[in-house]
C-alpha cells in the first residue's frame, strides 16, 4: 500500500471518529422534555425548601401572613406583614415582606432562584441564581435559600 493510500484510510478513520463522537454527543444530550422535566423535578423540590423557610421566619416574627406563589412571576412562596411605628407622635405604616420563587421554564433551560426582602419599607435585597437545568446542583440551591432566608431574619430582625 502506498502513502497516498494510508493517507486516505487515516482521513477516513478520523471521519468515523469524528461522527462516532458527533453521535455519542447527540445520545448524552437530553431532549428538550426531559429537560423541562427535570426543571420541574427541581422546582417542586425547591418550593417545598422555600416553604419551609418562609414558615420559619413566620414562627419566629408573629404577624406575618402566608403566600403561596405560583404562575408566570414563578413558584415558592412569600410572608408579609403591615405594621404601626410610632417615633415622635408621629404614626408610620411600614410594610415588610420576604419572596423567594423559582422561575418558569424557558427555552433557555436555566433553574433561576429570585429573591427580594422588604423591610420597613425598605428593599434590602434583589438576588438571583441560575445555572443550566443540566448542570444545576440542587443542594447549592438550598444553601442559598436558607442563606437568604437567615439574611432577611437578621435584617428583620434589626429593625426592631
Amino acid at each position: 500500500m502506498d502513502f497516498d493510500e494510508r493517507l486516505k484510510e487515516a482521513i477516513a478513520r478520523g471521519q468515523r471518529r469524528n461522527a462516532d463522537r458527533a453521535k455519542d454527543a447527540a445520545a448524552k444530550a437530553l431532549s428538550e422534555a426531559e429537560v423541562k422535566q427535570l426543571h420541574t423535578k427541581y422546582r417542586l423540590q425547591l418550593s417545598d425548601h422555600i416553604e419551609k423557610g418562609i414558615h420559619g421566619v413566620m414562627d419566629h416574627f408573629p404577624g406575618f401572613r402566608f403566600e403561596t406563589l405560583y404562575g408566570d412571576r414563578g413558584w415558592g412562596a412569600a410572608c408579609s406583614r403591615d405594621d404601626l411605628r410610632f417615633a415622635g407622635g408621629v404614626k408610620r405604616e411600614v410594610f415588610s415582606r420576604l419572596e423567594i420563587t423559582v422561575r418558569p421554564y424557558s427555552s433557555v433551560q436555566v433553574l433561576e432562584l429570585t429573591s427580594r426582602g422588604t423591610v420597613a419599607n425598605r428593599e434590602v435585597f434583589n438576588r438571583q441564581h441560575f445555572e443550566k437545568v443540566i448542570e444545576a446542583n440542587v443542594a447549592e440551591f438550598e444553601r442559598l435559600i436558607d442563606v437568604w432566608v437567615l439574611d432577611y431574619a437578621e435584617m428583620f430582625a434589626a429593625t426592631g
